[in-house]
């Protein structure tokens, strides 16, 4: 999984598979997920990401690098 931030645009890619997408649907304003040629979600785009999720902080849970990461 990668997770892209863009400040130029104020979006942020949550890359879920190295798969390309083919489909995309809006389900909520300015949040995209994108779909394989399967159906399977390969990743999720967020736009005004600043004012939707802390981008300062990164937990990561249960994959062997335990804790909180700052930003910067």
């Amino acid at each position: 999984m990668r997770l892209s931030y863009h400040p130029d645009t104020d979006s942020l890619y949550v890359e879920l598979s190295e798969k390309s997408s083919v489909e995309s649907r809006e389900v909520s304003t300015g949040i995209v997920l994108d779909y394989d040629d399967d159906g399977n979600l390969v990743g999720i785009d967020i736009d005004n990401a600043s004012q939707k999720v802390r981008l300062d902080e990164l937990v990561v849970r249960g994959l062997g690098a335990e804790g909180p990461r700052r930003a910067g």
